[in-house]
């Protein structure tokens, strides 16, 4: 899907119809618009022509594109394809590719840390409630998720680390897994205290996902139905500066852990 979009961004870039961007290649302008609309692939070949004609002289862009279209990994989520909604499988591929990521987490501690016990209190917690077969597979899918060897930097507000989702053991164990990460070379947790001034830059949480190239970073929000996938350059450039905006108010690592610790021991 992100490959059509690109595609498709490129040829209005150019100022090309469909039907020009078709002649160029000799297909039929179905052909295009379905190439556009990700249902159906493009050899690397006609990839490269694509952005040669649309004048595209990015390389290292062009070269990400074509490791997309030519892709054939079989990730472990697609065993859950038909079982879990299709968000669910859209982000584990998203993380599978990512370069880095970075979260800011308001209300919940983020899934790739999350404790099985925490991860089955989310979800139990949805409206209308899971089946317990439907609950058992999204706990199990998030467990799969977490082989976090990507740079992972966290921002996570007090209120997260403070709200019981379950109970006082679940939340001691959450904390203690958050702290136990915290110490590997991959992953920085950072914390936003009540009492930190600078609160309205963290008012909602986000993930921002780096691409192999920054034209292709991707922001994801949790809407009600699922999740939301932005890319527009407009939208990632103010989601960057939003993310070391929150940064730059929260604790530093070393003083994060001290924090979390203090709440460990108030359990």
């Amino acid at each position: 899907m992100r490959l059509a979009t690109e595609l498709r961004r490129l040829r209005e870039a150019a100022g090309l119809t469909s039907r020009q961007a078709a002649a160029l290649l000799g297909v039929s302008p179905a052909q295009i618009t379905h190439i556009e609309s990700a249902l159906a692939g493009v050899s690397e070949k006609r990839l490269r022509r694509l952005a040669a004609h649309y004048a595209c002289t990015d390389e290292e862009f062009v070269d990400a594109l074509v490791a997309m279209a030519t892709d054939r990994t079989r990730g472990w989520w697609e065993e859950y394809r038909g079982l879990l909604p299709t968000s669910f499988l859209d982000l584990s591929e998203l993380n599978h590719h990512a370069v880095f990521r970075r979260d800011v987490a308001v209300l919940y501690v983020p899934g790739l840390l999350q404790t099985e016990a925490y991860a089955r209190a989310v979800f139990s917690g949805r409206v209308p409630e899971l089946a317990e077969e439907e609950l058992g597979l999204r706990v199990r899918h998030r467990m799969a998720s977490q082989d976090v060897t990507m740079p992972y930097e966290l921002v996570i507000h007090e209120a997260a680390l403070r709200i019981r989702v379950s109970d006082r053991a679940a939340s001691k164990a959450q904390l203690a897994k958050l702290l136990e990460l915290s110490e590997k070379d991959n992953i920085s947790v950072r914390v936003i205290p009540f009492d930190l001034d600078g609160f309205a830059r963290a008012a909602s949480s986000m993930s921002y996902v780096g691409g192999p190239v920054r034209k292709l970073d991707t922001v994801v929000r949790d809407v009600p139905h699922g999740s939301a996938f932005i890319d527009s350059e407009a939208q990632l450039n103010a989601f960057r500066m939003r993310f070391r905006k929150v940064e730059a108010v929260s604790l530093d690592e070393e003083r994060s852990r001290d924090f979390i610790n203090r709440l460990v021991k108030e359990l």
